[in-house]
């Protein structure tokens, strides 16, 4: 793992900073590129991508902070700062109210921006998730014997604090302590390549869908389902029925596309009835 990268002077450039970066750089094109194509102005679009980098940010780490609540306690300054510990779930959901306010302003419907942002928040997630890979930040998955096995033993959350809620891995080994050099699932490449898939399929369905909100209804379907699915190999407490909260978020948000679905085919129906 390599959570620096390099040193330009006094400056550190870190492996999660600069994928975060790069995911929200080729988001925006993607976007720019889709606000050109349905004739809105591009500057709009770029107004749209500060302010999901602005609120996205703030809003993953107020979740952290939440998820974390005794040890904000415990060192509120250390834990606001630290630019790590950052919750998706916690970005997206204020991001997207700050998007759906802006557009408002802007006169513009919030799912067309939804659709025209999908196939680049797709991908953007899945470049900033390579960035976890490089920090090893506890994202990664459970230990596995495959040949692509990765040690994140360099990380900032190494496997023997990652794994010590989970019994079951822990048992395993002399003492309950799980070896920071143990091969683990790379979790966040999987995610990376998944993402990847899902934004060409959304990139290449956009023409075709043309209701308004059904392309962001689908992304919403997709990005569900695959949190939903890799939680199962990733170290993460578990609420309620063998589940994480992330799971349980993504189920919400799988149900939140169904019904968007479900509500804009019946629309249509009516309208066409």
């Amino acid at each position: 793992m390599c959570p620096r990268l390099f040193q330009i002077g006094p400056f550190t450039v870190y492996g999660y900073g600069l994928m975060l970066a790069l995911g929200f750089i080729v988001g925006s094109y993607l976007l720019v590129s889709e606000f050109k194509r349905r004739k809105l102005d591009p500057n709009i679009a770029n107004n749209i991508t500060m302010v999901a980098l602005i609120a996205g940010v703030i809003g993953s780490k107020l979740l952290h902070l939440f998820e974390n609540w005794s040890s904000f306690l415990n060192d509120p300054i250390g834990m606001a700062f630290n630019p790590g510990g950052l919750t998706f779930y916690g970005g997206f959901l204020l991001a997207t109210l700050s998007i759906y306010i802006y557009g408002k302003k802007k006169g513009i419907f919030f799912f067309t921006i939804g659709d025209s942002i999908a196939p680049g928040l797709m991908l953007g997630y899945g470049i900033a998730r390579i960035g976890c890979h490089l920090a090893g930040d506890g994202d990664y998955g459970f230990p596995t014997t495959l040949p692509w096995g990765t040690d994140y033993s360099n990380g900032t959350y190494p496997p023997s604090i990652a794994f010590k809620d989970f019994p079951e891995i822990t048992n395993q080994f002399p003492g309950g302590i799980v070896p920071n050099n143990i091969p683990c699932h790379p979790a966040p490449v999987y995610e990376f390549l998944i993402c990847v898939l899902m934004c060409l399929f959304l990139w290449r369905i956009r023409k075709k869908i043309t209701q308004t909100g059904k392309l962001f209804m689908i992304y919403l379907m997709l990005a569900g389902i695959e949190r939903f699915a890799i939680e199962f190999i990733r170290p993460n407490p578990r609420m309620a029925f063998g589940l994480s909260e992330a799971q349980f978020i993504a189920l919400i948000i799988m149900a939140l596309g169904l019904f968007g679905w479900w509500k804009f085919t019946t629309s249509v129906v009516k309208q066409h009835g």
